[in-house]
């Protein structure tokens, strides 16, 4: 308990010092968002950031592109320096709340950071803070959560705009008028990078002393959310894909196969993550299901599709999630 104490009042003093720092630049708008970032990613208290912060953070973000780029720096600069659980985790759930609910602007910035792109730019990868058994448990979420991070950015390059923010709705929208336009390989890759998603989000860590911490129920709440928008997103291709089943190649077929099952093999650890309250989730799962009938039973394809989807359950060894104490009930953005 000593030990926890003392950290805590290290965490408190770095805070205190990290904001004096800040006081001394001569620049008042480098000041002003230098300690906008810092408010949301203090090392205590171990809570989500707070939401009037969160909400001025995104505010100072709108105001230019100069500004948006010189906060994403800064919070990148924040999350690469420190070795805190509690401080990478906020800083993490800071760019998360960007992806969701920022301005334009600012999500450009998260997505062209750095400017040279690439996997794994979060560089959380080797991520651990061994001061406590709680912190080295946290530090599995660090590098968890900075993964599922990257493969958001990722998901939301392909389809051409963020998947889960609230503010590409009307670029969303139209997007789902022009599927009957897309080809069927563009159709595909979208599933395929959904299906990728989806998968990053069934690796969560499962610790039994995680389940009272307020940051991680955060984060699986915003999880849900994005676990929604993908169903949705998935969805209306697949059924774009079940009206052109006729016509598409033996390769495409393949792919398609391929990603439904990956996504068949996720749904015992999705079911265990959240609690499905949608019917699109339900709809989802019955319209997989109907399409492998159609692949079992159809003309002209049917052996060689029975005998491929025979070698890929063959080859694809699917991981037992290790326990259903987590359920989250899926909320609407």
């Amino acid at each position: 308990m000593g030990r926890i104490v003392i950290r805590d009042l290290i965490g408190f003093i770095k805070d205190k010092a990290s904001l004096f720092k800040a006081a001394l630049v001569p620049k008042p708008s480098t000041l002003s968002l230098r300690l906008a970032v810092l408010r949301v990613t203090t090392h205590s208290p171990p809570a989500p950031p707070n939401d009037g912060q969160l909400s001025n953070l995104l505010l100072l973000g709108d105001s230019s592109r100069a500004t948006a780029s010189a906060i994403i720096a800064t919070l990148m600069d924040r999350l690469h320096r420190t070795r805190n659980c509690i401080v990478a985790l906020k800083c993490l759930m800071t760019i998360h709340h960007i992806i969701k609910h920022g301005p334009f602007i600012l999500q450009d910035q998260i997505s062209i950071f750095p400017v040279s792109g690439g996997f794994n730019y979060l560089k959380l990868s080797a991520f651990r803070d061994g001061s406590t058994a709680t912190t080295w448990a946290l530090s599995a979420w660090v590098r968890w959560y900075a993964r599922y991070l990257e493969t958001l950015l990722s998901s939301s390059r392909v389809l051409g705009y963020f998947l889960c923010s609230s503010s590409c709705s009307t670029v969303k929208e139209n997007q789902e008028q022009r599927i009957p336009s897309f080809l069927d390989a563009d159709l595909i890759r979208d599933v395929d990078s959904l299906v990728g998603l989806v998968e990053e989000m069934c690796e969560v860590p499962d610790f039994l002393l995680l389940e009272r911490n307020m940051l991680l129920n955060e984060i699986m709440i915003l999880l849900s959310n994005d676990y929604l928008s993908a169903v949705n997103e998935i969805l209306v291709r697949i059924g774009e894909l079940r009206e052109r089943l006729s016509c598409l190649s033996f390769c495409d077929l393949t792919r398609l196969v391929r990603a439904l099952k990956r996504l068949q093999d996720c749904k015992e650890k999705l079911l265990a993550l959240f609690t499905p309250r949608k019917t699109s989730i339900e709809t989802l799962w019955g319209l997989i299901e109907e399409l492998y009938e159609l692949l079992d039973f159809g003309r002209g394809k049917a052996s060689e599709l029975a005998r491929l989807e025979q070698r890929v359950v063959n080859s694809g060894d699917s991981v037992q999630f290790r326990s259903g104490r987590f359920s989250f009930l899926v909320q609407t953005n």
